[in-house]
């Protein structure tokens, strides 16, 4: 009976801890950056795919496959990186070590718009992308559409997991390097206050 009422007890603290640390607003915002970036993104492989031969299709599947590997890399270096390293940095006025350190403290969020939002919308679009380019080399040469669809698929699932694999290894160890390199290019875009 005590155990039980311990572990109500624990339960309704956990659900008071998650309700607390859950942003609603941080939510919505990724509700509609994942809506936006999937529409845009998605009109711009489904032209170029449907407007272009086959090899251009693959060129566009492996460039939307790339880019989830790398944001996917991002997202693991942001989480793993040593934020002492670019305070250090920082007190010396590198550029970009200030908006590095501003990743890291909030590595939660960057980590999920990295490896969640861009990477699982890169893989999404990378399926769509391998159907559209198992129906165009089906009517092209004729192919089996189930042994066609199969290896595709089979294809860009290889791909992406092994390239996330082995990026994880590479963000994992070079994880300082990769954050200051990324925080670096956003900096030459978008100034700190």
């Amino acid at each position: 009976m005590k155990k039980e009422t311990e572990f109500k007890i624990l339960n309704k603290l956990s659900k008071q801890k998650i309700l607390k640390h859950t942003n609603i607003k941080w939510i919505l915002t990724i509700l509609i950056i994942t809506f936006t970036l999937t529409f845009i993104l998605s009109f711009i492989s489904d032209k170029l795919i449907s407007d272009t031969n086959i090899l251009v299709s693959i060129i566009v599947l492996i460039i939307f496959i790339f880019l989830g590997i790398i944001f996917d890399i991002i997202g693991v270096a942001v989480t793993t990186a040593n934020e002492s390293t670019f305070h250090s940095m920082n007190s010396r006025k590198v550029f970009g070590a200030k908006k590095a350190i501003k990743y890291k403290k909030n590595a939660e969020k960057v980590s999920s718009f990295c490896c969640d939002v861009i990477g699982d919308i890169c893989g999404i679009i990378s399926g769509s992308a391998g159907v559209m380019i198992t129906l165009s080399l089906v009517n092209t040469f004729n192919f089996n559409l189930l042994i066609t669809s199969l290896l595709i698929t089979s294809i860009i699932s290889s791909l992406t997991i092994g390239g996330k694999a082995i990026g994880k290894s590479f963000a994992i160890n070079k994880s300082d390097v990769i954050l200051y390199e990324f925080a670096k290019i956003i900096s030459l875009f978008k100034k700190d206050k």
